[in-house]
């Protein structure tokens, strides 16, 4: 599986959104074991935005980082103690458009699967892993009323644990799934993705 996910990322040129809008980085961070993990966030209830959610490690990117995968390895290191040179960074995914009218590069790397992760508790309330084969099993998909610029719309979510997977997170790793597994997982392309088709 791992071999796979390097060869097609290897290969992938990721989408760019020509518009100038405040940048984010999240590291899909992919532990290196036969039964791969994928590392998630959930956000401290007492956080005033996506407070509870489920999320990447990640976040704004600030004036002085040199670059975007910077931001994202930064951000990692701040939430869930992975050091950047435990991170084998292998690629990028397409840039999205947040609710918040941020411009999110999701950036993929591979981690040893042994890694000790400690949630930053002022930002989570828990780091945990969910095997990639979890989200590969159709039956474990299911939909989530979400309201989208006012319109309810159903998201396509996983429910894990107690922990309901959906929106933006839910979409970027569906979206890795299909690029990096071929998984052919059905998506509606994103409004800001419009221009590609």
């Amino acid at each position: 599986m791992l071999d796979l996910i390097k060869s097609r990322l290897k290969q992938y040129q990721p989408r760019c959104i020509d518009k100038k809008l405040p940048e984010a980085g999240v590291l899909i961070a992919i532990t290196e074991q036969p039964e791969p993990c994928v590392i998630l966030t959930k956000r401290a209830s007492k956080l005033s935005s996506h407070s509870g959610e489920i999320a990447f490690p990640g976040g704004k990117r600030d004036p002085t980082d040199r670059d975007i995968i910077f931001t994202a390895l930064r951000e990692a290191h701040e939430e869930v103690d992975l050091h950047p040179e435990q991170v084998n960074i292998i690629g990028q995914m397409d840039e999205a458009v947040s609710l918040h009218k941020l411009k999110v590069t999701p950036c993929v790397g591979l981690i040893p699967a042994s890694v000790k992760l400690t949630a930053n508790l002022g930002e989570l309330d828990c780091v945990f892993k969910v095997p990639l084969a979890f989200f590969l099993d159709a039956n474990n998909r299911c939909d989530h009323l979400a309201q989208y610029q006012s319109k309810a719309r159903y998201a396509p979510c996983y429910l894990y644990n107690e922990h309901l997977i959906w929106g933006l997170t839910s979409y970027l790793l569906m979206e890795f799934l299909n690029v990096a597994l071929e998984a052919d997982i059905a998506l509606h392309a994103r409004p800001e993705h419009a221009a590609f088709i």
